[in-house]
């Protein structure tokens, strides 16, 4: 009789626990400030810290206490319960890849429209995640729904870095790996290809089409950061800082291990972890939401490693300097400017965004001249796996990369000219 092997996640399992751990000790620690009056509230929490002072006046701590400790039982009691359904849940990824039609190291070109023989489309994801977000069930894959309107993705997987990708900085997997696999979609269309990227992947096909304009006919750029200290400045000078120890630490592995990158994830809602598994106890685990949730969860938690010199890169310069934004930002000697972007463009800002911050996606909406923008009311990875996003989210971008395009519009502006040839 086969059994099924627990998964290890959710990652990194101690960090989740000493979170939730810690947050239930506090529940318990503050209560006499609390009744005395003397609990500091957070400004945006301060007005409804009062009211709750106030609805407990009078109420004798010990029953409080014992209130608490029951609620602190019960929360704890559904976080264990959906953790071990969660690891224990019979759903396993088995959506079949399409063909290959080019690897390099350990990359990938995946080709989800080879039957549609539509105009195609290079799909760069981040780096950091496995790209079968964008596949991730038969009923949620954007990319299967791209070619089901006539187009031909083509997935760029980055792969897992192997012994030639850990020194890889941004320049070589910009110029160099991204750069042929665009030699190759190009080839195969015989014509200039559109070009999606999301998240992170957006920063690199931002880049490629300043680099590659002529091979390119249309830019779609999903939730990809620009203004690192728009919103949180603070946190990107912590990454920043962060950057050197981390260097020093892991040079020599050369590469930013699984769960030192979710451990930086995690440090942007601590608690997530364990609302969500604690949801999660309640679901009937036969229904379609306990298997899109166990779905997703296995995505998170099949992350790669990142190498070291893109990880430094993109702490310390994007996130610490504010790199991107300032102007400052170069892949081969050469300056990414969006406002010398002379291509149709789409920049998707997720409204809920908790990943990459609304304000931070936004300006490079700004920065490209004749950008479109589509604001979706979805969460950085609501935006592809959701019910709402073929709605929100996938038709309006498949309707935009259908569009015609005149060979004006792919002619770059003179202005723009004279700024490409002056960096030359």
């Amino acid at each position: 009789m086969s059994t099924i092997t627990p998964r290890i996640g959710p990652r990194p399992l101690p960090l989740h626990l000493t979170a939730a751990i810690s947050a239930f000790a506090s529940s318990q620690a503050m209560l006499p400030l609390l009744k005395r009056g003397l609990l500091a509230w957070r400004p945006e929490l301060k007005a409804r810290g009062a009211e709750l002072e106030r609805s407990l006046a009078g109420v004798e701590l010990k029953g409080l206490a014992r209130a608490v400790a029951a609620e602190v039982g019960e929360r704890a009691q559904d976080l264990i319960v959906g953790i071990e359904r969660y690891r224990n849940h019979p759903y396993r990824r088995d959506l079949a890849d399409p063909p290959m039609v080019w690897c390099e190291g350990s990359s990938r070109l995946l080709d989800y429209g080879v039957k549609t023989g539509g105009a195609a489309v290079l799909v760069i994801p981040s780096l950091i995640n496995r790209s079968y977000i964008l596949d991730l069930m038969k009923e949620k894959s954007l990319l299967r729904y791209l070619a089901a309107q006539g187009l031909r993705p083509l997935l760029l997987d980055w792969g897992e870095p192997g012994a030639i990708e850990r020194a890889f900085d941004l320049t070589d997997y910009v110029a160099g790996r991204l750069e042929r696999a665009l030699d190759h979609a190009v080839a195969m269309a015989e014509s200039p290809v559109a070009v999606i990227g999301y998240c992170m992947g957006g920063n690199l096909a931002l880049a490629l089409a300043l680099r590659r304009a002529s091979e390119i006919r249309a830019l779609a750029l999903l939730a990809t950061p620009w203004d690192f200290h728009a919103e949180r400045p603070e946190q990107g000078r912590l990454l920043g800082a962060l950057a050197p120890q981390l260097g020093h630490a892991f040079r020599g592995i050369g590469e930013l291990p699984v769960d030192v990158l979710q451990t930086l994830f995690a440090a942007l809602d601590p608690l997530l972890a364990l609302r969500k598994f604690a949801r999660f106890a309640a679901f009937d685990p036969v229904s379609p939401a306990a298997r899109e949730f166990v779905a997703l969860e296995d995505w998170l938690n099949d992350g790669v490693p990142l190498s070291l010199p893109v990880a430094l890169d993109c702490l310390g310069e994007w996130y610490g300097t504010n790199a991107t934004a300032l102007g400052t930002w170069r892949v081969a000697e050469r300056a990414i400017l969006p406002e010398a972007l002379a291509l149709p463009a789409l920049v998707v800002v997720p409204a809920q965004d908790r990943i990459v911050p609304p304000g931070s996606a936004r300006a490079l909406a700004e920065r490209i001249e004749g950008a479109e923008l589509l604001a979706p009311a979805l969460g950085h990875i609501g935006m592809v796996v959701s019910k709402e996003a073929p709605s929100l989210v996938w038709g309006p971008l498949s309707q935009w990369l259908l569009r015609p395009r005149s060979k004006a519009a792919r002619r770059l502006k003179p202005k723009a000219q004279r700024r490409q040839r002056a960096r030359r």
